[in-house]
């Protein structure tokens, strides 16, 4: 009964095991990673995603970026191509994509194309080399981030990408190839910026003014830098006068590659506080010398920013690498009253900020706020914003695209692990039945097994009974025998050998009846069954002709303990029988074994038996799961047959 419920419970897991793994093929790849891993990753995820700076978007108004003529079908011919002003290293192109508000989904790309190759060069533009491509395959929709494509260092003198796939711009559905910004690196250097360009097509300034093929290489974005390091800095802003001017030592004269103005910051209210142009002046001029006087000045820039597309959160300018320590900022119209200021500075010398924490000078004092914040001129060149720590452009624009992967990847990871979760939630009820449901079995055939076994047991108590009165039967009817035959012994050796005989009987009995749980269990007996059949029908036969043959013998050692007692018992209730009722003289034995049956016969020559066998006979051929019957003998008698087929797995009880 244990190895049947035990069998009942395996049962049971293997199919709780087998609904569990149905539609693990449909999972996907994260289907294939471990619980352990996937809670691994989102950590990771979430670790870097603190060291990214945040997808904060611009307000205010400004320059857009370029915008292509509409067309009725995605695959129509657009391309904008940029000239550099010689041949440079290409390390990164990055395609920053123009935005618009869905009311559903938030902010999206428009008119960023789905599918597109970068085209470069260093001489015609039929020599160009494919360096880039994509399709709908990369999924780089939707979005709001930077598109950053790798470069292995191409050497090119120009730029072109082409759309092979035009999406849809939102408010009328055209197809269109838009982008706010494209950026080319070599280096820290952003090689596009303010080159010439040249597009397929151009839908030009509309009534709003904010769209140009120009403004795709002014370096004006539509974010807001915030980075996730550094303390917040305030701007430094003057007050209103005719004329400004900052002065800023760089201690040492080094060749000028770049400048960047931060405008002063807009707030982080909603609406903010002021258009995004405060402290930048409708003119400016930026002037650098090796002298403190000036009197070896130069002019770097002299810019007209009057217009509104003109300024941005950044503005950015490249330099011809003049060498200067001293660099002047100030508005040539002395006339004009304005509050002039920024949130910082940035004078690079190729890859370095040479400005970062050197002093400036000004020609007013800074205005103090109402609250009484200090607007310290140190905040000019502090390395900070309003929102912490100032990164490099290119740095910058990889952190957004890098925020971008991450929070397009962490949902899948997340709704892997509810998946995981609700599937172990899932597991842990069925799992909680299946135990309540086991308890209850477990109960149920423990109860089963001892109703079992209480009828084992009276069927056992049944067998021993039959056993004990058979074989103390045959001991006392031989007693009786050896009673008769005393009495009519002729001699005193005669008497006392059948006195003798009568009290080994008398003693086997008493054995017999000491030892019944060890012939219940079957321990220690019939271990050599034909020597026990012989002494059996030498004692039983002592007066009587026996002949005894046995074939096979080697086979009758795989019987079990139990079913060797069973043949031996019938063996002995046959010469029993013969004792009591043939009236025989003779008696022969014959067993034959083989490996797939047993043959028993005992025949004698008495006065023979009618009908079927004797009803304690065929009681232990069924007990051996046998066949017994008889026939005459060959000499008038009758002959005891039982004949037992030995299955594969012998021994069975």
């Amino acid at each position: 009964m244990s190895l049947v419920r035990n069998r009942w419970i395996s049962f049971l897991i293997a199919a709780l095991l087998s609904h569990n793994d149905v539609g693990a093929g449909q999972e996907g790849d994260l289907g294939t990673h471990s619980l352990q891993a996937l809670e691994k990753r989102l950590g990771e995820i979430d670790a870097e995603l603190s060291h990214l700076a945040h997808d904060s978007l611009r307000g205010g108004v400004g320059s857009i970026g370029y915008r292509s003529k509409p067309h009725p079908t995605p695959s129509a011919e657009e391309w904008v191509e940029i000239s550099f002003d010689r041949a440079y290293p290409i390390d990164e192109v990055i395609l920053v994509p123009t935005l618009w508000r869905d009311s559903n989904e938030g902010f999206q790309a428009d008119g960023f194309p789905e599918g597109f190759r970068i085209i470069a060069g260093s001489g015609s533009r039929e020599e160009g080399v494919v360096i880039a491509s994509y399709d709908g395959t990369d999924h780089l929709l939707p979005r709001i981030a930077p598109v950053v494509v790798p470069i292995d260092g191409f050497t090119a003198s120009w730029l072109r990408v082409e759309a092979s796939q035009l999406t849809r711009r939102a408010f009328d559905d055209s197809f269109i190839f838009q982008l706010s910004e494209l950026m080319v690196f070599s280096g820290s250097r952003n090689v596009a910026l303010r080159r010439p360009a040249r597009s397929f097509s151009n839908h030009g300034r509309d009534l709003s003014h904010a769209w140009d093929l120009q403004f795709l290489v002014d370096g004006h974005i539509p974010y807001l830098m915030a980075a996730a390091q550094g303390e917040p800095s305030v701007s430094y802003i003057a007050s209103v006068q005719k004329h400004s001017a900052l002065i800023v030592d760089l201690g040492e004269v080094v060749p000028l590659s770049g400048i960047s103005l931060h405008a002063v910051d807009q707030s982080d209210t909603v609406p903010q506080a002021y258009s995004g142009n405060l402290g930048i002046p409708p003119k400016l001029l930026i002037e650098g010398a090796t002298k403190p006087d000036f009197s070896d000045a130069v002019v770097l820039l002299s810019e007209d920013l009057g217009e509104f597309t003109d300024t941005s959160p950044i503005n950015m300018w490249r330099l011809s690498d003049p060498l200067c320590r001293y660099v002047r900022i100030s508005t040539p119209d002395e006339a004009t009253r304005a509050r002039f200021g920024f949130a910082e500075i940035e004078i690079f010398s190729g890859d370095r900020n040479v400005a970062l924490h050197r002093s400036v000078v000004p020609n007013v004092q800074p205005v103090q706020e109402v609250e009484g914040t200090k607007r310290f001129l140190s905040s000019l060149t502090d390395g900070r914003n309003l929102y912490g720590e100032i990164l490099s452009i290119r740095e910058w624009m990889n952190q957004l695209a890098r925020r971008h992967d991450l929070e397009t990847e962490r949902p899948l990871i997340v709704a892997e692990l509810n998946r995981r979760y609700a599937r172990q939630k899932r597991n842990l009820q069925i799992m909680s039945w299946v135990a309540a449901l086991l308890a209850v079995g477990v109960a149920f055939i423990i109860l089963i097994d001892r109703m079992l076994r209480m009828r084992q047991t009276a069927k056992m108590r049944e067998r021993f009974a039959a056993d004990l009165h058979d074989e103390l039967g045959a001991n006392i009817h031989t007693i009786g025998l050896l009673g008769d035959l005393a009495r009519d012994a002729n001699s005193r050796e005669e008497l006392i050998e059948l006195l003798d005989r009568s009290r080994m009987f008398t003693e086997r009995s008493g054995f017999i009846i000491r030892n019944w749980a060890k012939r219940l269990e079957a321990r220690g007996l019939c271990e050599d069954l034909v020597n026990d059949m012989k002494v059996a029908s030498a004692s039983l036969l002592a007066d009587l002709d026996h002949e005894f043959s046995i074939e096979g013998e080697e086979h009758l050692e795989k019987l079990s303990p139990r079913k060797r007692i069973y043949i031996f018992l019938f063996y002995k209730e046959c010469l029993s029988n013969i004792l009591r009722h043939s009236g025989a003289t003779s008696v022969v034995t014959r067993l034959k074994s083989t490996r797939s049956d047993l043959t028993l016969e005992v025949s004698d020559n008495g006065i023979g038996l009618e009908g079927e066998v004797p009803r304690s006979l065929k009681r232990r051929a069924r007990l051996l799961r046998a066949n017994a019957w008889n026939e005459k003998s060959t000499d008038s008698g009758t002959c005891i047959t039982l004949h037992l087929r030995i299955p594969r797995l012998l021994g069975f009880p």
